[in-house]
């Protein structure tokens, strides 16, 4: 027994000299790996790095940021203020909040900063799209892409738009099911991107089998830049070559038409805004440019789309005031077609052939509905903020940003700290963007509001986007009602993009036109 006992003792003391050698190899670790971003300051600028942790040794902090969400930044903005420093995905990152902390990496664009978006984004999207290009190349592509999203642009697309959108509602009202809201609203609007701007001639099974393979695309751009089989770059590769193949021939046909015609969808004005430049754009320049559009409009419009109609549902007194102003503008009654007449929830109904009845002006005059889209965007915006890497070492509220280090702006706590909204900025609150409020904050609040961001890299879609929502905003509360078909309001998820856990199910039902013919009735 008692040499037995000798091995036991001598077992747990090599375990306990082993544990505690890990313990001292882990503590140097971390020692090192903080002393390492401690001598990556700049010793030309006298300025200290901003408060911080930088994690683990090669994990930083994004396990905890996956695990944590949008927590993951509430509890360190509280902790270490509107700028801080962390370690994501193998980056050091500042992340920097407040309207002025963010008005300074915005208004920063090719002088302190530079747009950052990783290796397989720029691999699947190409090489002529406007989110890789810089400096001058940056604003020729913008100035041919304005023309997209001008006013005369914009009056030829909502007419088409009103009309898919009311088509979409009396569809959903149709159904003798549950609609997941979010997946319908991505459908929806690959549609109107790939109908109504890119002038796409496809029916309703090409336009699902296409809308798919964009998603494809779409989960595979932040990937690692590994082209090898299986990868999600592979399948994001294969997912572009097919939307490429089916774009060529709407493209070159597109090439060969009038050239003294006028320009009736966003790859009319492309190509005729850049022969105007003196540029002749290629095929595959109009592929690259097509498929970006589809981009930036695709997730963040379905994202936005399903925010309005949880946040509506959530505050009924909103759909109350939209109605009153519907009302006064002579605009209350829907279309004479009864939402549930036919359909059975197969799939959207056919055109009603009424005649749309909106315009931007007419859209222009109804002000709570654009302050409840703008509450929406506030509360909820579809991306939580951008990316940049500093160009040189500058100083940002006191603090120095290393050249080579990655900024990340943050949207969503600009919104949720602004101090200058007069009621509590987690609330919805419409009123917060009527015109006396406004004004009273007068113009240096402009960047405590950024859903499309700002400077030289803010949304060119800005408009149409707001333009959409606000049609779909009429359709509903003048067509609808709709309920939960869950027993509680689903929770949100922030990463990649604000969106519904469970796509958030309803029910639609369509409202019965009243007997004065001048509203609807429940």
């Amino acid at each position: 027994m008692f040499p037995w006992g000798l091995s036991c003792l001598s077992v747990l003391g090599a375990a306990g000299t082993a544990l505690l050698c890990t313990c001292l190899l882990l503590s140097l670790a971390q020692h090192l790996w903080t002393l390492r971003w401690m001598l990556s300051r700049d010793p030309a600028s006298t300025l200290p790095l901003p408060k911080g942790s930088m994690g683990w040794p090669f994990f930083g902090e994004t396990l905890h940021w996956l695990v944590q969400g949008s927590r993951f930044h509430s509890s360190r903005r509280e902790r270490y203020g509107t700028v801080f420093k962390t370690h994501l995905l193998g980056r050091p990152v500042i992340r920097v909040s407040g309207a002025e902390n963010v008005r300074t990496i915005l208004l920063g664009e090719h002088r302190l900063v530079r747009s950052q978006w990783p290796q397989s984004a720029h691999i699947l999207l190409g090489e002529h799209t406007l989110l890789g290009a810089v400096g001058d190349l940056h604003q020729r592509r913008r100035k041919v892409l304005a023309r997209v999203f001008s006013r005369a642009a914009l009056e030829r697309y909502v007419p088409r738009l009103q009309g898919a959108l009311r088509r979409e509602v009396r569809s959903w009202c149709a159904a003798r099911r549950p609609i997941s809201v979010y997946d319908a609203a991505k459908a929806l609007t690959f549609r109107m991107a790939a109908r109504i701007l890119l002038g796409l001639r496809l029916d309703e099974a090409q336009c699902a089998t296409l809308a798919r393979t964009f998603e494809q695309l779409v989960e595979n751009l932040f990937s690692l830049p590994l082209d090898v089989p299986f990868s999600g770059l592979r399948k994001g590769i294969r997912a572009r070559d097919q939307l490429h193949r089916h774009l060529e021939g709407a493209i070159s046909e597109k090439l060969h038409e009038d050239k003294a015609a006028e320009p009736g969808d966003a790859l009319d004005l492309i190509i005729h805004s850049a022969r105007q430049l003196g540029h002749k754009p290629s095929v595959q320049e109009l592929k690259e440019s097509a498929v970006e559009l589809l981009f930036a409009a695709f997730f963040t419009t379905a994202s936005a789309s399903t925010s309005l109609v949880l946040l509506l549902l959530q505050h009924p007194a909103a759909i109350a005031k939209i109605r009153e102003e519907l009302v006064a503008q002579g605009l209350g009654s829907a279309c004479g077609c009864a939402p549930g007449a036919a359909g059975g929830g197969s799939g959207p109904l056919p055109d009603c052939g009424c005649e749309p009845d909106l315009s931007l002006a007419a859209l222009g005059r109804l002000r709570y509905v654009d302050c409840v889209v703008k509450e929406v965007l506030r509360l909820l915006p579809p991306v939580s903020g951008g990316y940049r890497t500093a160009l040189c070492t500058f100083e940002l509220d006191g603090y120095q940003i290393p050249k080579g280090w990655s900024v990340m702006y943050s949207i969503r706590d600009t919104h949720e700290t602004a101090a200058v909204y007069r009621s509590p900025p987690e609330g919805f609150d419409p009123e917060r963007f009527g015109a006396a409020r406004e004004d009273s904050r007068g113009s240096s609040s402009r960047f405590h509001y950024i859903p499309f961001g700002g400077g030289a890299r803010s949304c060119l879609g800005q408009e149409l986007a707001q333009a959409v929502l606000q049609l779909l905003a009429v359709e509903l509360v003048r067509t609808a009602r709709w309920e939960l078909a869950t027993p509680a309001f689903p929770t949100m998820q922030t990463v990649p993009i604000v969106h519904p856990v469970d796509g958030l199910r309803l029910f639609f039902h369509p409202l019965v036109p009243s007997a004065a013919g001048n509203g609807l009735c429940l």
